[in-house]
């Protein structure tokens, strides 16, 4: 409905500069904010107040004139000027009534638009490293990344989707040492193992694995296991592989996809790091300190400058960042978002830094980042640490397994990603009110219920009929199902832009509310055919924007419970 009161809005403008009473240089922009109190009616605007200036009157003289040259909308039952020079606007029953015709009519589309244009968007996310199994910090951040894809998708943004894999490093070097031990017999708990090694169960499922020459297919690779213990190379490349499909089955587990993933270690075999380390000195940035290799980070807003290279000739992890990064803008990417663990706070400065250093041509502040913070799991009332297979940490695959992926989803996103979230399994697995992902999806599956009562009663669900008779929707439970449907398309939109899935998860919250209540205060299925057709039409829209809105978060919507 915003956009339909700034529609008029612009037509009272291109009336009033038409006229001469306004200059035919203007280009304001229209803000359309929801009022909190209803006495002051559903809309209003302070368009008056932006352009009293440059039209050279006060703004109530002004709103006086924009009110007197809108066109008449049976959407608008009356304006009134408030305040300062504030438009507010008295929406009609047609008002709210129209927007059940709009979502029936549109479908699976509405609440979608075209504010992206088209423009393309890089999203990277989970890039986690192939040393275990996905933790639910991971998850977090795969429903994170994977609900912004759906939501810049839904208003008109190009998207690819993107996993760095981080197969290069110390890391890798531990993981395989520590396949290695346990492919000579060896335990955690014996002195030989090694100090930084993985003592995770899964360590012991690569080593069998690999000594058995099983063959990982993983994407872009197939390797098969030596069953040579002494070969360390060997091991590294079978040991990422098998954790790189294990990663792969738990995200498809997840329903995540993404279009591209991108190797770390392809960036070193390019000599990309190098070029880029090349690039660094040669624009003057660096500077070689007590054997290492510096770059001035602090000449582009970080606190300290940052070793790129140390003094054994290896490279700090952020370099091959830079690089990375690098390779993105080259790829045609002038919007990149990534959504990565609050742990990664430390890297934004230093990547932005480096890239700034580069003298590409990279806009300050590119690229954008979502961090999102920890996770802690709870049964029972008490925090669950550990997952005996991870032996470290609680992994993505035990939510699933133990609540499902909807649930485990809905309540990984439902909260904004800058605040730390208590993943309460009891909760995810109650069937009541309280487990909002239930009751959501309870209100989509009740609709359905409805439908299959009618037909069982031999009756069908005439659409137009209902579309025809909404004006008999009087109830108050009716009115505010119907100003909240229509708060739709706006929470997609303000979701997008903000990069905050969670407004899509409480918004479906509060609209099962709605729905709920009314359903247990008026009967649907009367015998007036107007009035029952008219509510169908209000139950079929409820169920198609909670369909629409849990496609957005990936959760499904059933039709039994």
């Amino acid at each position: 409905m915003k956009e339909q009161i700034s529609q008029l809005i612009s037509q009272a403008l291109e009336t009033l500069v038409a006229q001469g009473s306004l200059p035919g240089d203007i280009s304001p922009r229209i803000q359309i904010d929801r009022t909190r109190d209803k006495s002051h009616g559903d809309l209003a605007s302070n368009i008056a107040l932006t352009l009293a200036k440059s039209a050279g009157r006060p703004p109530r003289d002004l709103a006086a004139e924009l009110c007197a040259a809108l066109p008449p909308s049976p959407l608008v039952e009356r304006t009134e000027i408030a305040g300062p020079g504030f438009i507010n606007f008295f929406l009609s029953d047609d008002s709210n009534q129209a927007i059940v015709r709009a979502i029936i009519e549109q479908g699976a589309s509405f609440g979608h638009s075209e504010a992206g244009k088209g423009q393309q968007v890089q999203v990277e996310f989970v890039s986690a490293n192939p040393t275990g199994p996905l933790h639910v910090g991971h998850g977090r951040g795969a429903a994170v990344g994977d609900s912004l894809c759906r939501l810049l998708a839904a208003t008109g943004w190009n998207v690819s989707s993107e996993f760095y894999y981080n197969d290069a490093g110390a890391q890798i070097d531990n993981l395989a040492l520590s396949v290695q031990a346990r492919c000579r017999g060896l335990t955690p708990d014996d002195d030989q193992w090694p100090e930084d090694g993985y003592r995770g169960d899964y360590i012991a499922d690569v080593a069998t694995a690999y000594m058995a020459g099983a063959t990982i297919d993983a994407e872009d690779q197939h390797v098969t296991g030596a069953a040579d213990a002494e070969d360390l190379d060997a091991v590294r490349k079978f040991a990422v592989a098998y954790l790189r499909r294990e990663q792969d089955l738990d995200l498809k587990a997840f329903a995540t996809h993404f279009d591209l993933y991108f190797l770390e270690s392809s960036l070193y075999q390019s000599g990309a790091v190098e070029e880029t380390v090349t690039r660094l000195v040669g624009n003057g940035h660096t500077y070689e300190q007590e054997g290492a290799l510096w770059l001035r980070t602090t000449d582009f807003g970080d606190d300290k400058d940052r070793v790129m290279r140390k003094r054994d000739g290896g490279y700090t992890y952020f370099l091959p960042d830079v690089a990375y990064h690098l390779n993105k803008w080259q790829r045609g990417f002038k919007r990149v978002i990534n959504e990565q663990g609050a742990d990664h706070h430390s890297t934004v400065t230093r990547v932005r830094a480096g890239l700034q250093a580069l003298q590409a041509d990279i806009p300050e502040g590119w690229p954008e980042y979502v961090l999102h913070q920890m996770v802690t799991v709870m049964r029972d009332g008490e925090e669950v640490k550990i997952s005996k297979r991870a032996g470290s940490y609680v992994t993505l695959r035990d939510l699933i397994d133990e609540v499902g992926r909807d649930a485990t989803r809905y309540f990984l996103v439902a909260r904004g990603p800058s605040s730390q979230l208590t993943f309460d399994i009891d909760l995810a697995l109650s069937q009541s009110n309280d487990n909002p992902v239930y009751y959501i999806q309870y209100a989509h599956a009740r609709v359905c219920s409805i439908m299959r009562k009618l037909a069982e009663q031999g009756e069908s669900w005439n659409p137009e009929s209902g579309l025809d008779s909404l004006q008999r929707l009087q109830e108050e439970h009716e009115k505010a199902l119907l100003r909240r449907l229509d708060r739709f398309p706006e929470v997609v939109a303000g979701a997008a832009t903000s990069l905050e899935p969670h407004n899509v998860a409480n918004y479906l919250k509060d609209l099962a509310g709605d729905f709920h209540a009314w359903y247990n205060a008026h009967k649907t299925l009367v015998e007036d055919k107007a009035l029952r057709d008219a509510r169908l039409a209000l139950s079929e829209a409820v169920r198609q924007v909670i369909a629409n809105g849990l496609d957005l978060l990936g959760v499904s919507a059933p039709e039994s419970m």
